[in-house]
């Protein structure tokens, strides 16, 4: 799959269409509104966080982020904190997103699995960056929330699958690159195993209340683990680490 310019998601150098039509309203908003929200968001969360990647900055310049979330929480969409989108699931933070997004460095050419993509924001970020990603969600609800925001916002190198997240999908790999964005306590080595070799994989490592956003990169068919900071989520169905027993 080919990446091109989508209406409302404007190539570097030119005008979101929000830009251009300020009479567009989502509820009580403009979208004029929603795109000086987004280019705020990235001066006052994203570059203060060291954040230096043009093509991160670009990719949280033109993704609407509103249009991924919940329709009473649009409102909140561009603000510090995570959104919740389930009981137990959330969109996590702008500062936090673009942190992992540039750890992973994906490439034009990559290939990419995400991991739980909820409503799709990430997902939409990942594809305006990668050649195509393919994205499992398990909450029916979720999937066809994303599989229809995706497709208003005219996203078409992704694809979401419904399935058990921590089965991956390991018909459509190996990939260049794997991401969830959320809480993991172990990575299944299903997962693992999907990932090509020298690829990279991230996630966000909890234990407790406290939670490491580490990197992997595959090398001689082993996963070599580094920290990268600190962030804390929910952790993903599947993800949780294995009770022990004590005799």
């Amino acid at each position: 799959m080919t990446l091109r310019a989508h209406a409302g998601v404007a190539r570097p150098g030119g005008l979101c269409e929000d830009d251009k039509d300020t009479t567009r309203r989502i509820g009580s908003v403009s979208m004029a509104d929603f795109a000086q929200r987004r280019r705020t968001m990235v001066d006052t969360q994203i570059r203060p966080s060291d954040v230096t990647s043009f093509t991160v900055i670009d990719a949280m310049l033109n993704v609407p982020r509103e249009a991924f979330v919940p329709d009473d929480a649009r409102d909140l969409a561009y603000v510090g904190g995570p959104i919740p989108v389930t009981a137990t699931r959330q969109l996590m933070e702008p500062r936090t997103i673009a942190k992992m997004l540039e750890a992973v460095d994906v490439t034009p050419s990559d290939l990419v699995l995400e991991i739980g993509p909820g409503t799709g924001y990430t997902t939409a970020l990942l594809a305006r960056m990668a050649e195509a990603v393919v994205a499992v969600e398990e909450d029916e609800g979720l999937a066809r929330d994303a599989e229809a925001a995706l497709s208003l916002q005219e996203v078409d190198n992704a694809a979401i699958l419904t399935g058990a997240l921590a089965e991956g999908s390991a018909r459509n790999g190996p990939y260049d690159a794997i991401v969830a964005f959320a809480g993991v306590e172990q990575m299944p080595q299903a997962i693992l195993d999907q990932l090509k070799e020298g690829g990279r994989i991230l996630a966000l490592f909890m234990d407790g209340q406290l939670g490491e956003v580490r990197i992997g990169v595959k090398i001689h068919g082993v996963v070599s683990w580094h920290m990268e900071f600190n962030a804390t989520a929910p952790v993903l169905p599947g993800f949780g680490r294995a009770p022990s027993f004590v005799f």
